[in-house]
């Protein structure tokens, strides 16, 4: 399955292990405490639904990961490049991912941000996610940990 975005340049395709190389690339530059190779093999391998947004020369700008189960789906990680940052490619991918949780018959999506992540915050938000929840320290920070705010999305 590969989809030309509405009057855009982007195609959007499920991710394949030849993509990791780009994806740990974008993950490297954008996350002081980014996810492993091995994190990413085993999200492609157990399953879950993995897209990347590419350029018109196969190029990935952004990816994002979701599992889904029980009526639930749950955004694990979706990051654009940073230097494609506020081009609506991470409002492209998120509408995606809502699109595939409502598909496949999930109440809710679900998905953690860093309190500090101003911008992806207000994404969530336009899209309609509520704060249901803070995870206290729940990712690594330069100077210790820093809280999650948990985000909400009724699909029903």
């Amino acid at each position: 399955m590969s989809a030309q975005l509405q009057s855009s340049p982007w195609r959007l395709l499920p991710m394949h292990p030849a993509h990791l190389p780009q994806v740990l690339e974008i993950e490297r530059r954008a996350y002081a405490f980014p996810w492993t190779e091995g994190i990413f093999r085993d999200c492609l391998k157990t399953g879950y639904s993995a897209w990347v947004l590419t350029n018109t020369l196969g190029e990935v700008q952004a990816y994002a990961l979701m599992s889904m189960a029980v009526g639930e789906a749950h955004v694990l990680n979706l990051c654009v490049d940073p230097q494609r940052q506020r081009s609506g490619l991470g409002r492209q991918l998120l509408d995606h991912l809502i699109t595939l949780a409502r598909a496949a018959h999930c109440t809710q999506v679900l998905l953690e941000v860093r309190k500090s992540n101003k911008a992806a915050f207000r994404l969530y938000e336009t899209r309609g996610f509520e704060r249901i929840g803070l995870r206290k320290g729940y990712y690594p920070a330069l100077d210790g940990r820093e809280d999650a705010i948990v985000l909400s999305l009724e699909l029903v």
